[in-house]
C-alpha cells in the first residue's frame, strides 16, 4: 500500500487523520525522538519531517534517527531541495500555488525530482497554499510570497480547484509554524465543497476542539508540531490525535 493511500485511509476510518511535524532544526533530538518514539502508541497516522530554514546540517541524520524509532510512514515536508534524503519513507511533492514566485512553483521542483528519483522516494504531489495567519510566518518571509487573506474563502476553493485539476493528490491550507491564528472553518468548508480534492490543514492549531472542528469542516488531515515545541506532553498529543479520529473518538 502507498503511503499516499495509508494516509487516505484514516478519513475513512477514523474521519480525519492527524500528522505529527517535527522541526529538527527547532526542537532538541532527545524531545522529537521522544514524540516520534510515543506517537504510534498516541495513534498518530505519520510523521512530517521539515523546516522552512535549516541551520544544522544533520537533516538526514535526524530523519534516520526518527525512522529508527517509529514504525509509521515518515515523509519529508521540504523546505528546499536540500531536505531530500533517502532515509524518509515518501515527500510532500508541493508547489506553492498562493505564490507568484516560480522558485517555489516549479523550479525547486525541477532541481529536487532527480534527487527524489534517486533516493526512492514516493512523492505525493501536493498544492501548497498559505494563508493569513496574523503574524509573518517563516515561510511567508522565505518564499517571499503574499499569503490568501484569511477571509477571501473563494480565493483559496479556486486555488485548490487548480491544485486538482493539475492533478495533485492533496491541497494543504498552511496557516504557518507559529500562528496566531489558523485556517478558517469556514474557509475550509467552502473549498471542501467547491473541489474534491483531500484537505491538509496546518498551522495555529493548539487544542483538540480546533482540531476537531477543522476535521468536521471537510478536512482530512490535520498537522500540528509548532506547538509541541512548548508542550511536548503525551498526553496533550493523545487528546489531539482523538479529535482527529471523531469516529474512533465515539467508539472508545
Amino acid at each position: 500500500m502507498s503511503i499516499y493511500q495509508r494516509l487516505l485511509n484514516s478519513k475513512s476510518r477514523y474521519g480525519g487523520g492527524f500528522l505529527l511535524l517535527l522541526d529538527p532544526d527547532r526542537i532538541e533530538q532527545r524531545e522529537y525522538l521522544r514524540l516520534a518514539e510515543a506517537a504510534q502508541e498516541c495513534r498518530v497516522d505519520g510523521i512530517l519531517v521539515g523546516s522552512s530554514f535549516v541551520l544544522k546540517s544533520n537533516f538526514a541524520q535526524a530523519v534516520q534517527a526518527i525512522k529508527e524509532v517509529t514504525d509509521l510512514p515518515v515523509i519529508i515536508f521540504p523546505g528546499s531541495i536540500t531536505q531530500i534524503t533517502h532515509h524518509a519513507d515518501a515527500i510532500l511533492f508541493t508547489s506553492l500555488l498562493s505564490g507568484r514566485n516560480p522558485t517555489y512553483l516549479i523550479d525547486e521542483q525541477v532541481k529536487g525530482a532527480p534527487l527524489i528519483k534517486q533516493a526512492g522516494l514516493e512523492p505525493i504531489p501536493t498544492g501548497y497554499l498559505l494563508i493569513e495567519s496574523g503574524n509573518l510566518t517563516s515561510v511567508q518571509y522565505m518564499s517571499g510570497c503574499t499569503p490568501i487573506p484569511n477571509s477571501k474563502y473563494e480565493i483559496a476553493a479556486a486555488h485548490a480547484l487548480a491544485a486538482q485539476y493539475l492533478g495533485m493528490k492533496f491541497v494543504y491550507l498552511e496557516a504557518g509554524s507559529g500562528a496566531r491564528t489558523p485556517v478558517q472553518v469556514e474557509m475550509i468548508r467552502e473549498v471542501a465543497s467547491y473541489a474534491s480534492i483531500p484537505i491538509i490543514v496546518g498551522g495555529g492549531l493548539h487544542s483538540p476542539e480546533a482540531v476537531a472542528a477543522r476535521i468536521d469542516a471537510g478536512a482530512s488531515l490535520v498537522v500540528v508540531g509548532n506547538h509541541f515545541e512548548n508542550d511536548a506532553r503525551l498526553t496533550h498529543l493523545r487528546e489531539l490525535v482523538a479529535a482527529a479520529h471523531p469516529i474512533q473518538s465515539v467508539n472508545v
